[in-house]
């Protein structure tokens, strides 16, 4: 939905219904002496109906409750002075370069480059190069270049592993086997020169920020795409009502041998929660989404929907892992927004600065270094790099030297940006060279950084993000400072609300029991028995558990808001009846029940604190509401409803 809509003439049932439409400067209400405009509730509206699912939150009225409750929220930020505060400053200081960064590309190079990193992620490239290190600022590249020619003809003649043994040491010569990668694996030039190269073929020398390769193209494979898995976990943190992690991990491939549902044994024992209830599916991905690399390869290594791993570990516990699909590569359009992120923090980003830095400095009409430097240079010789020379007396540092917009810099600008590049130079250059590419260097700089801090001036979209970020950091501090800590720290209270309401604060019921559990009834008719009979766990395990593993057994506090037993199971001490729960037969050998019961208030107190919250800011903004007057603009409001309701 656009969020700046533009006037028009609305049709009616075949009769042109005219009404007027809603300007730039018509106030929608006023909070104290701050006026609102009606488009600003109009573009914030038609942004939350894009995200909200409940139809109430659409009703225009109780909207326009919500967003002058907002306005007095930040009447009262400001008029304490919490929008001057150098914490809030510095913070929103930090958004807005972070937000920045979107608006300082070159859209038409953008992308370019995130096409053509699409079209090589389409395929997977399987090589090998030679490295010969250079540093990267050295120029005299000759001797370099001469010893990769040589080493690509022994490359070519004499092959990998006999080129590898005789010249690659680790250091100045490298000579490696690199396996599969596609896009942004390897730095953009190293890219580009290997999926510009053919299968079977040796590439020309190229050279990188780390010196001079050629690279061997072996295989050139489709991509994996994506694959959708579920999986079982155990964690490796021990829990006292479970056996040890790899033990039931086991435990649950045996019953999954045995016919037992995937699906149900995640539902019941995986822990998982967030995939747990769905059976333990997980959301498709692809190789490198994941932070387990094991785990991405035993999924991607099942072949057909429905086949199951063996149980395996990960830094994160035990688990067992059913393949339920594997799809191609996502198309462009669903990849586009992620890939453009990659490309802007990966090398290829230098070609969009680039761009960008050329096309501001034609907007600003920034003169080229043959028409600015000659009169600069005057005052400069190939002493300059010595630590004894000095700038001479006729050179005026107030002097205009370029002008970017309305913003001047002058001789001294430059000047001062020259001696702390110097500082860092690594090979020496004649002082022309150096000071027409650090001028370069200096404009592009500058020119961004002036689009940069006037961006919201001249961009609306900019504009309206960055002031969702300056009042929501505000809003943040105000709740933080006048309701959160508030509520925290008034104990008495929050002992006061606790004790009126205490019943609203309950632990659930719960038993101390022995569960059994099997995918087939006989097995747990066996278990009943030997359960009358005051079997230990350890003995009904190996009594039923011969050489399969036909039962689970769960000892510890069970109650009802679990998977493991269903909500109408009857809580008394005593053996249960045998019952189907998840698809498998379970009984329970209950030995204590603790009754519903009401929570301490210490249990109970973070449960307390967003209560009490609630009502406490609800009088607080009854407070707002009398201390800073709000008046609508009722013909206004009109209109706007008119507008949002067409």
């Amino acid at each position: 939905m656009n969020k700046f809509p533009f006037l028009w003439l609305l049709l009616v049932s075949a009769h042109m219904t005219v009404f007027s439409q809603i300007s730039n400067d018509d106030v929608l209400f006023s909070v104290g002496d701050e006026p609102i405009l009606a488009q600003e509730f109009i573009r914030v509206y038609n942004k939350n109906l894009e995200i909200v699912q409940d139809e109430s939150q659409k009703d225009i009225d109780a909207y326009l409750n919500l967003f002058v409750n907002y306005k007095l929220k930040l009447q009262e930020a400001k008029s304490i002075g919490l929008d001057k505060k150098p914490s809030y400053l510095k913070e929103l200081k930090g958004y807005q370069k972070q937000l920045s960064k979107k608006y300082l590309t070159e859209s038409n190079v953008t992308e370019a480059l995130i096409k053509e990193a699409y079209d090589r992620m389409s395929y997977e490239i399987k090589a090998q190069h030679i490295l010969v290190r250079i540093e990267e600022y050295e120029k005299d590249t000759t001797a370099y270049y001469k010893k990769i020619l040589n080493f690509k003809e022994r490359f070519f003649k004499q092959g990998f592993e006999s080129v590898k043994t005789s010249v690659h040491n680790g250091n100045t010569v490298f000579v490696e086997d690199l396996g599969y990668f596609s896009s942004f694996k390897m730095v953009y030039d190293f890219e580009s020169a290997a999926y510009n190269t053919g299968v079977g073929e040796i590439s020309d020398p190229f050279r990188t920020q780390y010196g001079y390769h050629v690279v061997k193209v072996l295989d050139k494979r489709k991509s994996q795409g994506e694959v959708t898995v579920g999986h079982i976990m155990i964690s490796l943190n021990e829990n006292d009502s479970l056996a040890k992690a790899e033990v039931r991990i086991n435990e649950l491939y045996k019953m999954l041998q045995q016919g037992q549902k995937f699906e149900s044994l995640a539902q019941q024992f995986s822990e998982d929660k967030s995939s747990a209830k769905m059976g333990g599916k997980l959301k498709s991905f692809k190789t490198g989404q994941l932070a387990s690399a094991e785990f991405e390869k035993v999924a991607f290594s099942l072949q057909n929907n429905g086949d199951i791993s063996i149980p395996f570990k990960t830094s994160y516990g035990w688990h067992i892992v059913k393949l339920y699909n594997k799809t191609p590569l996502a198309s462009y359009e669903q990849l586009k927004s992620d890939l453009e992120q990659q490309v802007k923090r990966d090398s290829r980003s230098k070609l969009i600065s680039s761009a960008m830095s050329k096309k501001l400095r034609q907007n600003y009409k920034v003169p080229e270094a043959a028409v600015v430097l000659p009169n600069f240079l005057e005052f400069f010789d190939e002493e300059f790099f010595k630590n004894t020379w000095t700038l001479s007396e006729s050179f005026e540092g107030s002097k205009q030297f370029i002008v970017i917009g309305n913003k001047q810099l002058v001789y001294s600008d430059f000047y001062n940006y020259l001696n702390n590049s110097k500082r860092g130079l690594k090979v020496r250059q004649s002082v022309t060279d150096f000071v027409t590419t650090q001028y370069e260097n200096f404009v592009n700089s500058e020119v961004l950084k002036y689009h940069e801090e006037n961006l919201e001036f001249v961009n609306v979209d900019f504009a309206n993000i960055l002031n969702e970020y300056r009042e929501g950091l505000l809003l943040f501090d105000l709740m933080e400072d006048k309701v959160w800590n508030a509520v925290k720290s008034d104990t008495a209270a929050l002992h006061a609300f606790y004790e009126s309401n205490k019943k609203d604060y309950l632990n659930p019921e719960k038993v101390k029991a022995i569960l059994v559990t099997s995918p087939k009834k006989e097995f747990i008719k066996k278990a009943k028995k030997l359960l009358i009979e005051n079997k230990t766990v350890e003995e009904i395990k190996q009594q039923i558990n011969t050489s399969d593993q036909n039962i689970l057994v769960t000892t510890g506090m069970l109650s009802k808001n679990t998977n493991i037993i269903p909500e109408d199971f009857l809580m008394k001490i005593g053996l249960s009846d045998i019952y189907k729960w998840n698809k498998a037969y379970h009984i329970v050998m209950v030995t204590e029940v603790l009754p519903e019961s009401i929570k301490t208030f210490e249990d109970a107190k973070g449960l307390v604190i967003s209560d009490y919250q609630i009502i406490y800011e609800k009088n607080w903004m009854e407070v707002l509401s009398k201390k800073y007057k709000v008046s609508v603009n009722k013909e206004v409001l009109k209109r706007t409803k008119q507008q949002l309701n067409n």
